[in-house]
């Protein structure tokens, strides 16, 4: 294909306001809450029933937004949202909710995935006269809309839907109207809460719980929902597809006080770790340990079924952001060696089992366990709280080429070696399903199986 276009997908964070003069203020928390989805930039958009205020930046939300702000974001309707970008430029072009005026109208669009036909409807639209002023998939939904809206909100969001394919969930703000858009699939988490006379939208519920908000429902695959004066009201034009979550929120994304696609996170992790050490029942040592953070709950699960004492042996620096959503290596490379510090007269001769979420590239793993290594442990020993990561993901992960994947070109007993371990093994994929329960057949594994419910046409 001729044409290059990088087309960004994100899994980020959105959060969204109807029906509170503080709109920006709550959304203000809400992003905070969900700052673990996305540290590169920060948007918040409000209206005031007849104009749009916004501020939009790079950086983090405690960084971007200060007390004097939210006097100049007045309104009761607010759309925030907090990027990762998984490709592509990390610029402030990029940085969203996207705001569009057009024709005496205002609306906002904050996206939560990756459409897989962007390049394509990027490029029927150039050739109709769209002129694009970013590199992110986001911005080919807002010219759709632009011009299906002379049909009315309603149909414009169905026509607009209607050519885009992959994983997105949507908030759209208007003058006066809020709207949330889940793809068919249910690939990205999204739901609604209460907090008194106003609705909440939200990626998690970690979210809801920061401003005091109820939790009242996921917004379901398919389903467009649009909020105004007049209430709610749902629809869901499109024929049902089978459900496709993506099961690395499980893994690494969601916080683990979230409730996602029907799972509370914490005890699914737990339980993963219960799983592995069913697993792996003669592998014996003198402690076992977290890559915290998010190896944490699966290490509580392992030592509480394994018996082998539990041990907090590295202290991580909590002023560091997740080195995986790090949009360069230099920058992973970077954080990992200020992230975590052994503590070396625990470690010292003693046969370690480690407990991670997952190993991606593999950089942070073994730069990891050198440190152990250097700390004097006597043997390193690595349980992954998830199946080798074999495929890319189209669908809002930063693993979006083959090459960039160290399972995909290396045997379990490589790796090992690679990341000077004295033994390597990975959760299976029937032992992460067991712990789903009934919902078994709802999860995307395709970066686990190469089975990919929704084709790359890019």
């Amino acid at each position: 294909m001729d044409y290059n276009y990088e087309g960004p997908g994100e899994n980020c964070g959105v959060f969204g306001v109807f029906g509170n003069r503080q709109a920006s203020l709550l959304t203000y928390y809400g992003l905070y809450a969900l700052q673990h989805r996305g540290q590169e930039s920060v948007g918040i958009v409000v209206s005031d029933g007849s104009r749009l205020y916004d501020k939009r930046a790079m950086g983090l939300v405690s960084d971007v937004f200060q007390p004097g702000d939210f006097e100049q974001l007045p309104g009761s309707l607010a759309c925030g949202h907090v990027r990762y970008s998984t490709t592509g430029a990390s610029s402030l072009a990029n940085v969203q909710p996207l705001v569009v005026h057009f024709s005496n109208s205002n609306f906002c669009l904050a996206h939560n995935g990756n459409l897989t036909n962007a390049a394509k409807v990027r490029r029927d639209l150039e050739q109709k006269g769209s002129i694009f002023q970013s590199s992110s998939d986001t911005e080919i939904v807002t010219h759709l809309l632009a011009r299906n809206f002379r049909h009315g909100l309603e149909q414009a969001m169905i026509n607009s839907l209607r050519e885009i394919k992959g994983a997105y969930s949507f908030i759209l703000m208007t003058n006066d109207t809020l709207v949330a858009a889940r793809d068919r699939h249910g690939f990205r988490p999204l739901c609604l809460g209460k907090l008194d006379d106003a609705y909440i939208l939200a990626s998690e519920t970690c979210a809801l719980d920061l401003v005091d908000a109820v939790y009242v429902r996921e917004i379901d695959p398919g389903e467009i929902l649009f909020i105004d004066k007049n209430g709610m009201r749902s629809l869901k034009p499109f024929p049902p597809l089978e459900h496709r979550h993506c099961i690395f929120e499980f893994v690494y994304f969601a916080r683990p006080d979230s409730n996602v696609f029907g799972h509370n996170v914490y005890m699914i992790r737990h339980q993963f770790g219960k799983v592995l050490a069913g697993e792996n029942p003669r592998l014996r040592a003198d402690f076992v340990m977290p890559f915290p953070d998010s190896g944490n709950y699966a290490a509580i699960g392992f030592s509480q079924e394994s018996g082998i004492p539990l041990e907090m042996a590295m202290i991580r620096n909590h002023y560091v952001g997740r080195s995986f959503i790090q949009p360069t290596q230099d920058l992973r490379d970077f954080a990992v060696k200020i992230k975590l510090n052994p503590v070396s007269q625990l470690i010292k001769g003693k046969k370690i089992i480690v407990v991670d979420d997952s190993i991606v590239r593999g950089t942070t793993a073994l730069n990891r366990v050198k440190g152990l290594r250097r700390a004097g442990a006597q043997e390193v020993h690595m349980l992954v709280a998830s199946p080798p990561c074999v495929s890319p993901c189209y669908y809002g992960v930063d693993f979006a080429r083959r090459e960039q994947l160290i399972a995909s070109a290396h045997t379990t007993e490589e790796i090992k070696n690679i990341l000077e371990l004295d033994s390597l093994n990975y959760l299976s994929i029937e032992g992460m399903l067991s712990c789903m329960a009934e919902k078994q057949r709802d999860f995307c594994l395709a970066c686990f199986n190469s089975v990919y419910p929704v084709k790359c046409a890019d």
